[in-house]
């Protein structure tokens, strides 16, 4: 593939990711679009999504530093003391030199839910290896996903009426959530999608669940992301359809759009529903399907 074409899927990696619509289905029928005609391959994906991860990183970078500093500091090395807490309790917290973390700290929990909603994600992806890389690839599943998880997304917001914020997460929803994002190891589900949609159906804001599921997704697709680009560096494949530089220029790409996209959908999402994306979703796999019925695009 040229460095034209490693733009483009770049472009819509940015585009794409954040969106409720599905990064590796546009990367996987873009693929077959293009003038080379072959599939990006689920290496190249996740490299790319390092790009757009990094975007997160930035746009959230108070809110996750802040998180990550005061986990490790519950732990701390300084003295630990019990603070009443109304008649006959106590809470424990750790005094690390003359800040106080509570245990029940909103960052401290939220450190710790985001560890608990990785897991779900980590196992399926070391088990499903040859499925995410074979046939969950199929463009007919894409298809079907697509169209499935767009009307549960567009049902899901309809009803989810309710205001709960990120600081009323349970580590019950934790896992729920979870166990949602690992579904995006599916082409066409889409991780923030499918967070999203977990978060409306447990009552959450829009604001709240996307936040939660950008925050969610980091050590997951970091940690996804450089397992692939050590292994194409370790173990490269010769038939690989992209080289490290047209890798690395859709990586840069999807990354300064990404964090375009970020701020674009987290200022939407405070006044509009999800409606337009369900409609997308909707178009989208139905045009796949007559393109794959008639065959113009082939099925794998």
């Amino acid at each position: 593939m040229s460095l034209f074409e490693a733009i483009i899927l770049g472009l819509i990696q940015g585009l794409t990711e954040f969106l409720p619509v599905s990064s590796s289905a546009h990367l996987r029928i873009a693929g077959e679009l293009l003038p080379s005609a072959t599939d990006p391959g689920a290496t190249f994906t996740a490299i790319t999504q390092l790009g757009t991860e990094a975007a997160v990183l930035v746009y959230f970078w108070g809110d996750i530093t802040r998180i990550i500093g005061k986990w490790f500091r519950h732990f701390g090395s300084g003295s630990r003391r019990a603070t009443s807490v109304g008649e006959g309790t106590t809470r424990r917290s750790t005094t690390v030199g003359s800040a106080v973390i509570e245990k029940n700290d909103p960052d401290v929990r939220m450190g710790w839910l985001i560890i608990i909603g990785t897991i779900p994600i980590v196992i399926a992806g070391f088990l499903l290896q040859d499925a995410i890389r074979g046939a969950l690839r199929s463009l007919w599943l894409v298809a079907i996903v697509l169209i499935v998880f767009g009307i549960i997304l567009g049902i899901a917001d309809l009803l989810g009426r309710r205001g709960k914020s990120l600081n009323d997460i349970t580590y019950r929803d934790g896992i729920l959530f979870g166990l949602a994002q690992m579904l995006a190891l599916i082409p066409g589900v889409s991780r923030s999608g499918a967070t999203t949609t977990m978060g409306r159906v447990l009552g959450y804001q829009r604001p709240a669940a996307a936040e939660y599921a950008f925050l969610l997704a980091v050590p997951a697709v970091f940690g996804s992301g450089l397992y692939e680009l050590y292994n194409s560096i370790t173990e490269p494949d010769a038939s690989a359809p992209f080289g490290y530089l047209e890798t690395a220029l859709a990586t840069l790409v999807a990354f300064g759009v990404g964090l375009a996209v970020i701020a674009f959908l987290m200022n939407y999402i405070k006044k509009h529903s999800f409606l337009p994306f369900v409609i997308y979703r909707l178009l989208l796999g139905g045009t796949l399907i007559v393109l794959l019925s008639t065959g113009v695009l082939p099925p794998l």
